[in-house]
């Protein structure tokens, strides 16, 4: 049975989505796949090409279809779907963090942010950093979202902070959809 490199990112990100990052391995895909080691590092080289494999596939779940003209507003919604294309793989955000993956969907996507920060008249060294602000946000908060326990109920002992203690209840709130928002429409004026 011959596989592709097709296989090997899917059946990795099965792994991923049903039991984490830690699980996924050159051996356990070979496994699921039914094939020898070498078939599968045949297709990825090392497991850092596989986790750029599997983070660029990731952030192929962003559509870039049906986006609005405006730049500004199309750069929000480009970033809201990259986001939720992170959001869609247990430990989605993790994957992508730890990698440069210099792949197709991953350009694709930064040629789309990009371009929109353009249009929305932005210089070129401000909607490239103005991009990366953007991506950093949304994989920051995404990753500290997927790695959260279920519920996180428990005090944080503040002690003779007083700051933190004024803003406490907000900043310890599970509002990661409301501070995903807040962060955008910071980063892009809206």
């Amino acid at each position: 049975m011959t596989k592709s490199q097709v296989d090997v990112v899917w059946t990795a990100l099965e792994i991923l989505d049903e039991r984490g990052a830690a699980a996924v391995s050159m051996r356990t895909i070979a496994e699921r796949l039914g094939v020898r080691m070498n078939t599968v590092q045949w297709h990825a080289k090392s497991r850092a090409r596989l986790e750029e494999l599997m983070a660029d596939a990731i952030i192929g779940g962003a559509s870039l279809d049906g986006l609005p003209a405006p730049g500004r507003e199309r750069a929000a919604e480009i970033v809201r779907r990259y986001r939720g294309a992170l959001l869609a793989h247990r430990d989605g955000a993790a994957v992508v963090a730890g990698t440069y993956a210099a792949e197709p969907a991953t350009l694709d996507l930064a040629e789309a942010l990009v371009d929109a920060l353009l249009d929305a008249g932005l210089p070129a060294r401000e909607a490239a950093w103005t991009c990366w602000s953007l991506i950093y946000l949304a994989l920051g908060l995404t990753q500290e979202e997927q790695s959260l326990p279920e519920r996180f109920e428990g005090d944080i002992d503040l002690g003779e902070r007083p700051a933190l203690r004024r803003v406490a209840s907000t900043l310890l709130a599970d509002s990661f959809d409301e501070r995903f928002e807040f962060g955008v429409s910071r980063l892009l004026g809206l």
